[in-house]
């Protein structure tokens, strides 16, 4: 007789009590997933992936109980006794979420918290479980991993934070892994490292993944099946080669076809130059001993130029800590640097806070994170309308009012939803909503601070599009910040590439995309692109 799948989800069901009716989170959920097979849950946010995942084990907010059936080896998760479900947890079925830093104990060593898990399903003895996290660790690819033992969380890199929970999620090799986005935060390079340890780990054991994203090209990189779901429900079910060929169902077409696209347009030369910078550096001194004496310095930017015309994009790409943010926010004069930066024919490195005020209405900056950078206490129209009281004071209440209604308008939002607040939008809106308050002052230049990381892939298109729009018609200059280059693809005609706070290579992105010549450049372009290192040609990827 044939083995059982391993996993039977069953008209799965949750419902969370609301004041208002609301249909369930998630609706009549079914699936199978076999030993050694990676099944993806693919949808937008608010689908229901994540609920799924966290039903299967029972980790839903109290109350809130999940109806069906999840067997599990043939033993129903959902009615199993607490005691039963401890046993489970941490030795047959593990789970890594999206954000690492937020899932380890910033108090506690690597060394205590993968030696917690090991402990509570039966190891004994210090030696032992030290040797066992030593192995677990060089599992994983840590470097040095006895030297390791002591560091705290913050003391590593976003991809050793992720490496170690797969390591603590590994520690007693269970049958199935639940991987909830454990690469969304992730550059590019290290999403790819972080995806081939999975599978070559994956093949090791023989276990199972459940692997939960929203993104269609890491479920061609990872997974053997795939099941789309939508407002709670599974609207297509395949194998992945099936599902990227032949796709059914409208929303799984419109997924696929979320990706950015489009080209930027070429460099016009003749347009006029709306900022320049010239050696650029920002270094932040290192000050220890108890007189605080500076012993060295982080170069966070080293020596970079830069250039923008109008109506022109120039990405700013490069893994995280490269030093892409520290440059708009000198080119910004919100942090203090060295060398010269002119805008629009004017000298601005050398001006103070006051000097500067007249200069702001002209360059604005939309931030990464838009729930985190949009006040919470105010209302959208006062959110969007901050600048205009400080920058045109005369303005009467009804004409700032007529003003936030019209950038609204160009951004896509209602302008009737301007006395709303920002929780009462989703991502995407939220994010409208910032550059609406990036373009009410009708700037000549604006830094995109990673504007799309945080967002659905449909999202992003619709955003890439809505700033390509506002471009054409307003001949907007961007300095676009980002590690997701098929973003950068869809909208720059030029591309510095940043690693180490210094411009590594840097041109036309027509040439740059179809030759890169840096080694850390076609690194970078093989990990986002999913090509040989040694290849170009990834503008018509």
């Amino acid at each position: 007789m044939p083995e059982p799948c391993l996993l039977n989800v069953r008209d799965l069901t949750v419902s969370f009590q609301t004041e208002a009716a609301q249909p369930p989170a998630v609706d009549g959920v079914s699936f199978t997933l076999e030993r050694g097979r990676t099944l993806a849950l693919v949808g937008e946010s608010g689908s229901g992936k994540s609920v799924t995942a966290l039903s299967i084990v029972r980790l839903l907010p109290p109350g809130v109980r999940p109806k069906g059936q999840a067997l599990f080896k043939g033993e129903d998760l959902l009615t199993c006794g607490d005691s039963r479900l401890r046993a489970i947890r941490g030795a047959e079925i593990t789970m890594v979420f999206q954000e690492p830093m937020t899932s380890l104990n910033p108090l506690h060593t690597i060394e205590r918290q993968i030696g917690e898990i090991l402990e509570l399903h039966g190891a004994r003895g210090a030696q032992n479980i030290r040797r066992r996290i030593v192995e677990l660790l060089e599992e994983v690819g840590i470097p040095d991993p006895s030297q390791r033992l002591g560091a705290f969380p913050h003391q590593l890199s976003g991809g050793q934070r992720q490496r170690v929970m797969i390591a603590m999620a590994l520690a007693n090799r269970p049958d199935l892994f639940i991987a909830d986005e454990p690469t969304t935060a992730l550059d590019v390079t290290v999403q790819a490292q972080i995806l081939h340890l999975l599978k070559e780990l994956q093949a090791r054991y023989g276990m199972a993944m459940l692997f939960i994203t929203h993104d269609l090209g890491i479920v061609r990189k990872i997974a053997d099946d795939v099941a789309v779901m939508q407002k709670g429900k599974i609207v297509e079910a395949a194998d992945v080669a099936q599902i990227f060929a032949s796709p059914h169902h409208p929303y799984t077409k419109a997924l696929i076809a979320a990706e950015p696209k489009g080209m930027p347009p070429t460099v016009n030369l003749a347009a006029k130059t709306i900022f320049s910078a010239e050696d650029v550096r920002v270094w932040f001194p290192i000050k220890r001993g108890f007189l605080r004496k500076t012993v060295g310095f982080v170069k966070a930017v080293d020596g970079v130029s830069v250039n923008v015309r109008e109506g022109e994009t120039v990405g700013v790409v490069g893994e995280s800590g490269s030093g892409k943010t520290t440059l708009g926010l000198a080119l910004l004069r919100l942090v203090h640097s060295e060398g010269a930066i002119v805008f629009l024919g004017r000298r601005i490195d050398g001006l103070r806070f006051k000097a500067m005020r007249p200069l702001r209405r002209d360059m604005q900056i939309v931030f990464q994170d838009p729930y985190g950078s949009l006040s919470p206490r105010l209302s959208v129209g006062d959110i969007v309308a901050e600048g205009l009281g400080v920058q045109n004071k005369a303005l009467k209440y009804a004409e700032r009012r007529e003003i936030v209604a019209r950038a609204l308008n160009d951004t896509g939002l209602d302008p009737s939803a301007m006395d709303r607040y920002p929780h009462e939008f989703s991502g995407g809106q939220r994010q409208r909503i910032a550059i609406a308050r990036a373009i009410v002052l009708e700037p000549k230049f604006i830094v995109l601070d990673e504007p799309t990381s945080a967002l659905d892939m449909s999202v992003q298109a619709q955003i890439v599009d809505l700033l390509r729009d506002l471009q054409k018609r307003r001949g907007l200059a961007y300095l676009f910040i980002s590690h997701d280059l098929r973003v950068v693809r869809a909208l720059a005609s030029e591309i510095i590439v940043m690693r180490h706070g210094k411009v590594v290579e840097a041109g036309p992105a027509a040439e740059l995309l179809v030759k890169p010549q840096s080694a850390y450049t076609k690194a970078l372009f093989a990990a986002a692109f999913d090509i040989k290192a040694e290849d170009g040609a990834v503008l018509s990827s």
